[in-house]
């Protein structure tokens, strides 16, 4: 059930930036909360951010926090995860998803992927240097 492509991802040595897009395919974007997950080699996969239908609220988890920004343009049917002063510990596969909901999880810690029905291919994030 691939309703989202995701793009933005490569290769940035710590402290640069990456803007990531989720385009939603095939459907109207405007009615749902989006949520960024990334899943870390070995690790499981994680919500580090969500969006609600207005913008408002947005979420983000403490990794996160500070440094990443979500935002929406439901005229694009696109969802934007702005990530600046990247750490080596922000590499891995970035995905977008929803659960079909209009708002987001408020505890983004106690999220189960397995409620998220529609999902991206996810598009790589490599930090080094």
């Amino acid at each position: 059930q691939q309703q989202f492509v995701e793009s933005g991802g490569g290769s940035v040595q710590p402290g640069e930036s990456l803007r990531l897009s989720c385009l939603a395919s095939g459907f109207t974007l405007r009615a749902y909360a989006v949520a960024w997950f990334r899943q870390a080699p070995g690790k499981e996969r994680e919500e580090i951010s969500c969006v609600s239908t207005s913008s408002r609220p947005t979420y983000y988890g403490d990794s996160v926090k500070g440094r990443f920004t979500i935002s929406r343009d439901d005229a694009k049917d696109t969802v934007y995860l702005q990530m600046n002063s990247l750490k080596p510990e922000d590499t891995a596969v970035y995905y977008c998803a929803t659960d079909g909901s209009h708002v987001c999880d408020v505890d983004l810690t106690e999220v189960n992927p397995y409620d998220f029905e529609y999902w991206g291919q996810g598009t790589q994030v490599t930090v080094s240097s």
